[in-house]
């Protein structure tokens, strides 16, 4: 069915086709009537199955009636995380080209007062991450009693990243008539407990079962020993293979993590970036856009690049780490084979990640293929330097030195035993010899004789 059965405008089709789509995905040929229809809709759906366009499209529709008011908006749009909400803006950009609507973005990292001037101004869309909209709420400059539709995206993120509080303070603070889009890839209880309190009699769309991979996507398997050094080394060897990568994302569990492995590569000549929540707004986007221009083949990052982004044509996703969450490997892996197109995802795996990557293939329902390691039985070149972990412990080097043994206290006398006489004054004379050959690391006062009265 192409777009133009799905109730939209002709703006919006123009500006579909002027993007070159002519066919919609799954979830937007579902959901897009029932949002035009002002339905409350729950879309369960993979991760880069055109979920975003799936609500841009239907409130471009809508928006091209009304008007909105200073500190108003008229939608409320909340994303996870700056890269996410960035990403909506654009979408809201390229579709809405003959659209004459504001559009504002309140994102952490961005002055308050260049936001708060476009709220003055007046917004049709509003996308936002929950702590900045609840900052500029508790400061006065926004109302959110004007809100008629309001979107829930990469709800199971907002989970995972503690929002879910916030989201619903939010869905108290708007209007109880609003209409509600939820989307989400997974579907925790957390997730169903607020879809069943926000969310008025909902059409639930779920064009696949929820945790679930895109079969375009080839997962593998590589072992390596917990050492850092050699899982990196692993890592190298991946990236050079035979068959080649074009491009690709390696994503690391922690923040320290994705800057050893990002200087390592740089180190060895590789074109390579960065991509971390401590970086400042402009450093995350300036990565982003690198990586997208090709400017970079190879971006490494954090969870905050494993949700949503999209980036068309990435060949290879790389897990340095084996995610702690199973559901965080859906997402990472959802960066390749999106649109159609194939990819391939590696997971790099120590002895201590077998139980999380059981836990992975029991969510998944499939079983990940273990390959073999591209250079097994070559030494690699870190290998020359001595290993820490080769040398023996000082404490096996040599045997430790036996102190002297510490002359034992007299025992005080039996009950019944017979009276001696009053303890004499101790001589020099009675100092036993050992006393000069104690060990230094004992006190003189351990060798001093005990005086014991009767």
């Amino acid at each position: 069915m192409p777009f133009s059965h799905l109730g939209l405008s002709e703006k919006v089709l123009s500006a579909v086709a002027a993007a070159g789509y002519t066919v919609p995905t799954p979830i937007q040929d579902q959901a897009i009537p029932h949002v035009l229809a002002r339905r409350d809709v729950l879309g369960i759906a993979q991760t880069g199955t055109g979920k975003t366009a799936a609500f841009v499209l239907p409130m471009l529709t809508v928006l091209e009636q009304g008007r909105a008011r200073a500190r108003m908006p008229r939608t409320l749009i909340l994303e996870p995380t700056r890269e996410l909400a960035a990403q909506v803006e654009e979408s809201f950009v390229k579709y809405g080209a003959k659209h004459k609507l504001n559009v504002a973005l309140l994102i952490g990292g961005v002055s308050f007062d260049d936001q708060d001037a476009k709220l003055t101004r007046g917004v049709d869309v509003l996308i936002a991450t929950p702590g900045r909209l609840l900052d500029h709420f508790e400061r006065g400059r926004l109302l959110l009693s004007g809100v008629e539709l309001l979107v829930i995206d990469e709800s199971d993120r907002m989970l995972d990243m503690g929002f879910i509080p916030d989201i619903e303070r939010i869905c108290k603070l708007v209007p109880f008539t609003r209409q509600t889009l939820f989307f989400t890839a997974t579907m925790p209880p957390e997730i169903r407990r607020i879809t069943e309190q926000f969310l008025h009699n909902p059409v639930k769309v779920e064009v696949a079962r929820p945790a679930t991979t895109v079969a375009a996507i080839t997962q593998q398997l590589v072992r390596s020993s917990g050492d850092p050094s050699e899982k990196r080394e692993v890592l190298r060897r991946l990236i050079r293979a035979p068959e080649g990568v074009k491009n690709a994302i390696i994503f690391c569990n922690r923040k320290t993590e994705v800057a050893r492995v990002h200087n390592s590569l740089r180190r060895h000549g590789f074109s390579v970036a960065a991509l971390h929540g401590d970086l400042d707004q402009s450093a995350r986007m300036h990565a982003l856009d690198q990586f997208r221009r090709g400017e970079v083949a190879l971006l490494v990052a954090s969870d905050v690049a494993a949700r949503g982004l999209d980036i068309p044509d990435v060949s290879h996703i790389f897990n340095f780490d084996v995610p702690h969450h199973p559901d965080d490997y859906v997402h990472r892996i959802g960066r390749t084979g999106r649109a159609g197109r194939s990819g391939t995802a590696t997971t790099i795996v120590a002895p201590s990640d077998l139980r999380s990557v059981a836990a992975i293939e029991s969510l998944i329902g499939q079983t990940i293929q273990w390959i073999a390691d591209p250079a097994a039985g070559e030494s690699p070149p870190d290998a020359q330097l001595p290993a820490a972990k080769s040398r023996p412990p000082r404490r096996d080097a040599r045997r430790p030195r036996q102190p002297a043994p510490r002359q034992q206290a007299p025992r005080p006398p039996a009950k019944h035993a017979r009276a001696e006489p009053a303890s004499r004054p101790v001589t020099q004379a009675a100092i036993p010899a050992e006393r000069n050959d104690r060990p230094d690391h004992l006190p003189a006062f351990l060798f001093r004789p005990v005086r014991v009265k009767v």
